[in-house]
């Protein structure tokens, strides 16, 4: 018997781990694009980016469970027959698969702008793998004007790590302020004030009309027509799902890959597909801890968390026995991240976006504070610029 899983990264490790826990004995494949086995992506914004890039510093120890793993790395799926049951593989071969894990995140969103096309050739940048903060960090020199396009979690970070390296530093976003879409204004205006006061500058409420130069990147033109002189350019406008291998499973992929409570994947016609699962920031699925809504949520437990169910969950449909059971379990995980911009710690569990309405729970916001985000009466979502021990507390009544 074998399972395949399609994604190398800490999803597919965590879903491999949870097989083995839960008695699966078949043969395991991991198929990875890059050339890497698992390591932790969040650093790469900050510590990786600061100090440098080595792959051992980020690397995910390998537990004795899965030391038998078959991992065919530097490679992708570039189709899937469930039907036949098989995956076709870049390299030319077929894997025959009886259990199916997708779980091939995410890749960087580029800017369609006039200008040099995307590329570190042309300084144009992205950051999403250990070769992008090799590549951008050697460029992040004292005195370099960069440009960050985009004020999310990657951007505010990447901003924070150039102007603590040296850098000239300006960030445009659409956004009225940084991290709006996760943390909404309260928080974000007082981010933004704390960026400002270590130098850098924000353009906000504006896109990017075109990008200067001819072969190389020169300078960024803002949609309100200002030109700002660039260096190099770090795009940090979101992400998309990797799903364009999936074309023709009649599978429901308009964000991500729809799954049920089970992370059984979901067709187009709402039937769920036994022995096949997906996990991680593939996964769109109803939480029941905050309503019945398929959400993808991008945060860093989430691959964990839904590694472990999928694993369980597709051992159990492998072994016929207890399968019911398994589907019948309550999965309502607690999303939870962090952000690291200077010296402040920001940490936050739940759905925040979701929240109607923010306040200060305790603390000050100009120093350090908690805010809470509800929904008419219920506690959404916590975040915390400090103060860890009181948004712990908090954190066990987000769905009450």
């Amino acid at each position: 018997m074998r399972v395949v899983i399609v994604g190398a990264s800490l999803g597919g490790l965590r879903t491999a781990e949870a097989l083995r826990k839960a008695k699966f004995a078949g043969e395991l494949v991991v198929v990875g694009a890059e050339p890497h086995l698992p390591y932790s992506r969040p650093p790469l914004s900050k510590e990786v980016l600061a100090g440098g890039v080595t792959h051992e510093a980020v690397a995910f120890p390998l537990r004795k469970a899965v030391a038998d793993v078959q991992w065919r790395l530097s490679t992708t799926a570039v189709a899937a027959d469930l039907t036949a049951r098989t995956i076709a593989l870049a390299d030319g071969t077929a894997l025959p698969y009886d259990g199916l894990v997708l779980a091939t995140g995410l890749r960087s969103r580029r800017l369609h702008v006039p200008g040099p096309p995307a590329g570190p050739d042309t300084n144009r940048y992205a950051l999403r793998t250990l070769e992008d903060a090799a590549s951008l960090r050697a460029r992040l020199q004292p005195g370099v004007r960069v440009v960050v396009v985009g004020a999310g979690f990657i951007g505010s970070e990447v901003a924070a790590t150039a102007r603590t390296l040296g850098c000239d530093v300006t960030c445009v976003a659409v956004d009225p302020q940084p991290m709006v879409v996760p943390l909404g204004e309260l928080l974000g205006a007082e981010l933004a004030h704390r960026h400002e006061a270590k130098g850098v500058r924000f353009r906000l409420g504006t896109g990017i009309a075109r990008m200067h130069g001819e072969r190389e990147v020169t300078g960024v033109e803002l949609a309100t027509g200002e030109v700002l002189a660039a260096d190099v350019v770090v795009e940090a406008v979101g992400s998309e799902p990797n799903v364009q291998w999936l074309a023709g499973t009649g599978l429901d992929v308009k964000d991500g890959v729809l799954a049920d409570n089970a992370l059984r994947a979901v067709r187009t016609d709402g039937t769920a597909v036994d022995g096949v699962h997906v996990v991680g920031d593939l996964a769109r699925f109803p939480n029941p801890l905050f309503d019945d809504v398929p959400r993808r949520v991008e945060h860093w437990n989430m691959p964990t968390e839904t590694g472990r169910r999928a694993g369980t969950a597709l051992a159990a449909y492998l072994a016929g026995d207890g399968y019911d059971t398994v589907l019948a379990r309550r999965f309502a995980p607690l999303p939870a991240f962090w952000s690291d911009q200077y010296e402040i710690r920001l940490q936050s569990f739940g759905l925040p976006g979701l929240g109607e309405r923010a306040a200060v729970l305790e603390g000050e916001l100009h120093d350090e504070v908690v805010v809470g985000y509800h929904r008419g009466e219920q506690l959404v979502g916590v975040a915390g610029l400090g103060m860890l021990p009181r948004v712990l507390e908090y954190r066990a009544h987000i769905g009450s």
